[in-house]
Parts: C-alpha cells; sequence; structure tokens
C-alpha cells in the first residue's frame, strides 16, 4: 500500500491525535487522507470501507459500537486512558476531595452542574448516586463548547463550580488548576483505553513493522491534553502540535 485513509472524530482532541499518529505513517513514506466526520458518518465509512485506520475508540464502553462485526475493524495499540471525572477549580476547592462531600454542609460550590450534552448521562448518574438533588443540585445542560467555555471561565476565575470532563484535554494541561473529586462509588463509569482501529481487511498489506511500531505507540494522558492546548490556546495545526511533541517541544521541561 502507498496510501492509507485516515479517519477520525471531527474534534480538536481527535484530530491531533490522529497528527500525530500520522508521524509513524509518513516515516513509512505512505500518503494519508484524512477523514474527519461525526460519529454517525464514521461508521458508515467503515462499513463502507472507506477508512483504513482510525484514531481513535474509547473502549471498552465508550466507542464499542465500532467493533460492530459489520464494520470490519480490528483494535490496535494503547494511545491513552480517558477517565471521566468531577472537578473543582484548586483556588475553590475548600479541602473538598470527595463527590459525596458536596452533599455536607458547609461549603459554598455552586449547586448547578453546566453540563455538557456529551456527558449528561454520566452527570445524571453522579448526582443520582449521591442524592445530591436532594441537597439543592440541578443540572444545566450545555453544547459541548459552550460548556468547555464555561470550565474554562471558572478555573481562570477560581469559581467553586462543579467541572464534569473528561481528561484528557486542553484544561488538564498542567493540571495544577484542577483538584479531582474522589468518586468513591464509582459512579461516572471506569476509564477507557483509546485504541486505534484498523480495517481487517487491509491488515496483511500494511507494512508489520510499522504495525508493531503503532501497536507499540503510547502517547499518555499528558501529551493528548497538550496536543490539545496547542491547538486550542496555542492555535497550532494539527501538524504543527504533533510536530512540537515529535521534536520534544510541546511539554513544558
Amino acid at each position: 500500500m502507498t496510501s492509507v485513509t485516515l479517519g477520525h472524530l471531527d474534534e480538536t482532541l481527535h484530530e491531533a491525535t490522529a497528527a500525530a499518529v500520522a508521524r509513524v505513517l509518513e516515516a513509512y513514506e505512505l500518503e494519508i487522507e484524512y477523514v474527519p466526520a461525526t460519529h454517525e458518518a464514521l461508521m458508515a465509512h467503515m462499513r463502507n470501507g472507506d477508512i483504513d485506520l482510525f484514531v481513535s475508540a474509547w473502549l471498552p464502553d465508550v466507542d464499542a459500537a465500532y467493533l460492530d462485526p459489520a464494520l470490519g475493524m480490528e483494535p490496535l495499540g494503547d494511545l491513552y486512558r480517558p477517565e471521566f471525572g468531577w472537578y473543582l477549580p484548586t483556588a475553590a476547592a475548600m479541602g473538598l476531595t470527595s463527590i459525596a462531600e458536596l452533599a455536607a454542609d458547609g461549603h459554598d460550590v455552586n449547586r448547578e452542574i453546566v453540563a455538557a450534552q456529551s456527558v449528561l448521562d454520566r452527570v445524571r448518574q453522579g448526582v443520582a448516586a449521591y442524592n445530591l438533588t436532594e441537597h439543592g443540585f440541578t443540572i444545566a445542560a450545555r453544547p459541548d463548547a459552550e460548556a468547555m467555555q464555561y470550565a474554562d471561565q471558572a478555573i481562570k476565575a477560581g469559581e467553586p463550580a462543579v467541572i464534569a470532563l473528561w481528561q484528557p484535554n486542553f484544561l488538564h494541561y498542567g493540571s495544577t488548576s484542577l483538584t479531582p473529586l474522589l468518586d468513591p462509588k464509582g459512579a461516572l463509569g471506569t476509564a477507557q483505553t483509546a485504541r486505534m482501529l484498523v480495517r481487517r481487511a487491509v491488515r496483511a498489506d500494511l507494512d508489520s513493522d510499522m504495525l508493531d511500531e503503532l501497536d507499540e505507540l503510547t502517547l499518555g494522558n499528558k501529551v493528548v491534553s497538550a496536543l490539545d492546548h496547542a491547538m486550542r490556546v496555542e492555535d497550532m495545526s494539527a501538524d504543527a502540535a504533533a510536530e512540537a511533541w515529535q521534536r520534544g517541544k510541546l511539554l513544558p521541561r
């Protein structure tokens, strides 16, 4: 094969991760055609055999639908470990360390939880598991971009706001400004593994050394957060962010 179609969700974090993976493909002199799309469109592309490599599926739960045998894709590698959690801006954490403590009196945490639409069900699970509705907590659903902007502003202002989000992402870059809240009941779900998917029909045509290299490629949450930060905050392209990572210039020393 001389070219590869590389699919990814049309979101900054996934675009940046795909660009990092593409560095390995380029080293084997493959031409790359990116296919950014929505979840539903990507599944249709897979079903039609239009995607050779996908970056990345969050398994075993979030993106389990991509493993439908009819799509013809199989997992490869272990890029990073997405984990959903609740956080407080460190400047306003007031010594709180657990979601269970939110039900107690004596703190000034904002009782309206602004939740992105994509994580609304997980936020509802947390509120129900810890009986937070009985303690005055409500959920305000917002479009993802709006919820991320709210979280960014709350962190910068040090507001006592519950921030519900996946890690990694650009808000975790540097990560000292957020205090994680423990989830002793496991209500928010388990950690995932971000894996590539390779089209079964083309696997035999791909260089075996390249596949081994992809299988061993580990970016880690810090790198993916930094890639996302470079694009969102520093206005870098996905390719420029991936090059900075490759040259060791992405993470602070």
